[in-house]
Formats: structure tokens, sequence, C-alpha cells
């Protein structure tokens, strides 16, 4: 008592309760981070086996343009894979016959290639979904992987390692950066990419799975034709496949998650910041969908951190010369802690370079996740079949 008595004699009632809020909203952002580490610790192969190992897997990729960039460097990506007995199952959408026989004619030199074509009616569009229950119907093997065209492998390695999540379960999740390069919007692409990323993948190490990357992501037939599931859920949206479906199949007892540099696939960018905000409000239309709990943690973070940076703010500026070395000390050891955490996930996933401009992205992205979400309050008309 006398400590607190010293305490609000020299201080007063406003630097107790900005210094007890900032140690409280301390502890709160460091628990935050710290659950990362189930992330960084996770080991699959712990888990009991149900399948032997290198079972067969069709990769099942639907395609909706001409998009000759994807046959000639990122395809063979795909079909140069080492492992013992695979396909990779492309679903091409569209009108032009002499682009869908140059794709029958790479059989030549790939028999494990398989091509369906669906013809595009512009009258009834074909949403990727739709796509991809063809393309499970045309794949020949009971395990299956889900990419997409803007997919690059990093190493020839990324389905021998993709396809042992099976060995242990019935729903495989991997990881899926962003194409580097490109300058300042990149590298906050990329660690934007990472650290939604970690938030689920540490959710599913911690046995509840909620979503998995539509890039890098797989289930079985069984699975998928079972009659409790019946096929994609939520068929009046054209998208869902990754997270909503992900939710009504995958368990804790029965989702592999890989975690591997050499497991990893990087989206190709397409734009700087405004493509990548279409693209985060165009698939982050399912997030509405998600469990309460999920949505409230996504939210929580950022929030938490808004106030945290607004009590220390407070401090410097309100608050006697001695407080204020102490508010700097605060932000100095939650930074630390959010920089070895950051950098732990950043070595698990393969990441490079991802502390330069961390400070810069921790400062600015709650002003994103704001903007992001008031983009999605307006109901996204592509969304909905």
């Amino acid at each position: 008592m006398q400590l607190l008595d010293n305490f609000l004699s020299t201080y007063g009632i406003l630097g107790l309760v900005l210094s007890l809020a900032a140690l409280v909203l301390l502890l709160v952002q460091m628990v935050l981070y710290i659950r990362f580490g189930r992330l960084v610790s996770y080991k699959n192969n712990r888990r009991k086996k149900v399948r032997e190992d290198e079972p067969a897997v069709s990769i099942v990729i639907p395609m909706f343009s001409e998009d000759y960039g994807f046959v000639e460097e990122r395809l063979p990506l795909m079909l140069k894979q080492e492992y013992r007995e695979f396909e990779v199952v492309l679903i091409y959408v569209g009108q032009n016959s002499d682009f869908h026989e140059e794709l029958v004619r790479l059989r030549h030199n790939y028999p494990h290639l398989t091509v369906t074509r669906i013809h595009l009616d512009p009258r009834r569009p074909i949403s990727r979904k739709m796509a991809l229950n063809i393309g499970i119907k045309a794949a020949h093997y009971e395990c299956m992987l889900f990419s997409s065209t803007d997919a690059m492998p990093r190493t020839s390695r990324w389905l021998s390692l993709m396809a042992s999540g099976f060995t242990r379960g019935d729903v495989v999740i991997g990881y899926a950066g962003v194409e580097s390069g490109g300058g300042l919007q990149a590298l906050l692409m990329r660690t934007d990419r990472m650290m939604q990323s970690a938030e689920w993948l540490s959710r599913a190490a911690k046995g509840l799975p909620y979503r998995g990357s539509l890039h890098a992501f797989g289930f079985t037939k069984t699975l998928y034709f079972s009659k409790e599931v019946n096929g994609f859920n939520r068929l009046g949206m054209n998208i869902g496949e990754n997270d909503l479906f992900l939710q009504e199949v995958a368990r804790c007892s029965n989702t592999s998650i890989i975690l591997s540099p050499k497991a990893t696939v990087d989206q190709k960018r397409w734009g700087g910041l405004r493509w990548w905000m279409h693209e985060e409000t165009y698939y982050g239309a399912a997030a509405c969908f998600y469990p309460r709990a999920v949505r409230w943690i996504r939210f929580w973070e950022p929030f938490t951190r808004v106030l945290f940076m607004g009590v220390l703010l407070a401090m410097v500026l309100l608050l006697p010369y001695d407080l204020q070395i102490a508010a700097a000390v605060i932000w100095s050891l939650r930074y630390l802690v959010v920089l070895w955490e950051v950098r732990r996930i950043a070595r698990r996933l393969g990441e490079r370079h991802m502390l330069r401009l961390y400070l810069f992205y921790d400062l600015f992205s709650p002003l994103w996740v704001l903007l992001r979400s008031m983009l999605m309050l307006h109901k996204d008309e592509r969304v909905w079949r």
C-alpha cells in the first residue's frame, strides 16, 4: 500500500491507470504472439499412421484463362515433381479449342497429365468450386491435392512432402507464400500473407483447423463423397472450398499440417497493393461464416495492438520523464518478443528478409485490417451465384 500511495502521490491517478493498462496490454500481446510457438514446434510425424508411405496422388488445378505463362513456366514445376506415382489433372474452363488442343498435346511429353475441358458459356459462369468438382471426379487416385495456376512450388520435393501428410490424415494443409521481388509492396504482401497464415496454421497445430491455403491443400475422395459431406458446401458461393468446406471435414484427428521451406509454394503476383486488396476482400468474404472464436481472435490482436500503442503514446505525451522511459522500455520489450517470434515463424515457413520492414508493418497493418473490414461490409456480387 505504501508503494501504491507513493506512486499516486508522484504520478497521480492518470499515471497509475496508464501504467497498469500498458502492462496488461503488454501481457496480452505477448501471449498472442507466443502462441505461435505451437506452429514452430509442430511435428506431423508424431501422429499415428493411417496409410502406407508414398500414396498415389492427384494434383487438381482449375484453369480459367489461356495463360501461356502457366503452361510454359509453372505447370512444368508441377509435372516434374520427384514422386513415385502421381498425376496432374488440369481443368480448362474456356472456349479456345486451339489452346485446349495444345494442352492435350502436352501428354506426349507428360503422360501423367490429364486435361479436362469445361466449355465456358457467358450466360452460365463456372466457379472454381464447380471446376474442382469436375476435376475431383476425373482424378484417378484417392488422395488429392489442390492448387492453382498462380502457384509455383519452390522445390521438386513439394509433392513428396505434401503427400506424406496423407500417411497420417485425410486432410492436408500446406503453406503458400507470395512471389518475392518487386520492392516494398511485395515485401508488405509477403509479410501480410505470412502473418495471416501463421494465425490459422497455429490454430490447426493446436488441433482446431478452420482453413487452408487456396494454393496448397488436399483431402481424400472418400471424405469428399461421404454421405455426411456430399461435396462442397455452400454451393451458392463461388468461394469457400479452402475454408468453409474444410470446417465441415477437418478435425484434429484427421488433419496433417506440412510445414517446411521445401514444401512451400509461392503465389504469383499480378499487381501491387490494389491487386492484393482485391484478392483479400474477394476471398475474405467467407470470413463472416467462420466460427465466432476465430472471428474474435482475428480481430483481437490488431485491436489490442492499437490500444497498446495508444496507451504508450499517451504515456509519452502526458506523463513525467521517468514514465516516458518506462513506456519506451515496455514498447521495446514487446517488439523484441514480436521480432523473435516472427523470425522463428519465417524460418519454419522458409520466408526470408521478413524483419527488414516489420516495424513498418507492425505499426500500420491495423489500418490495413480496418480498411479491408470496411470494404467487406459491401456485399460482393462476385462471391454469390
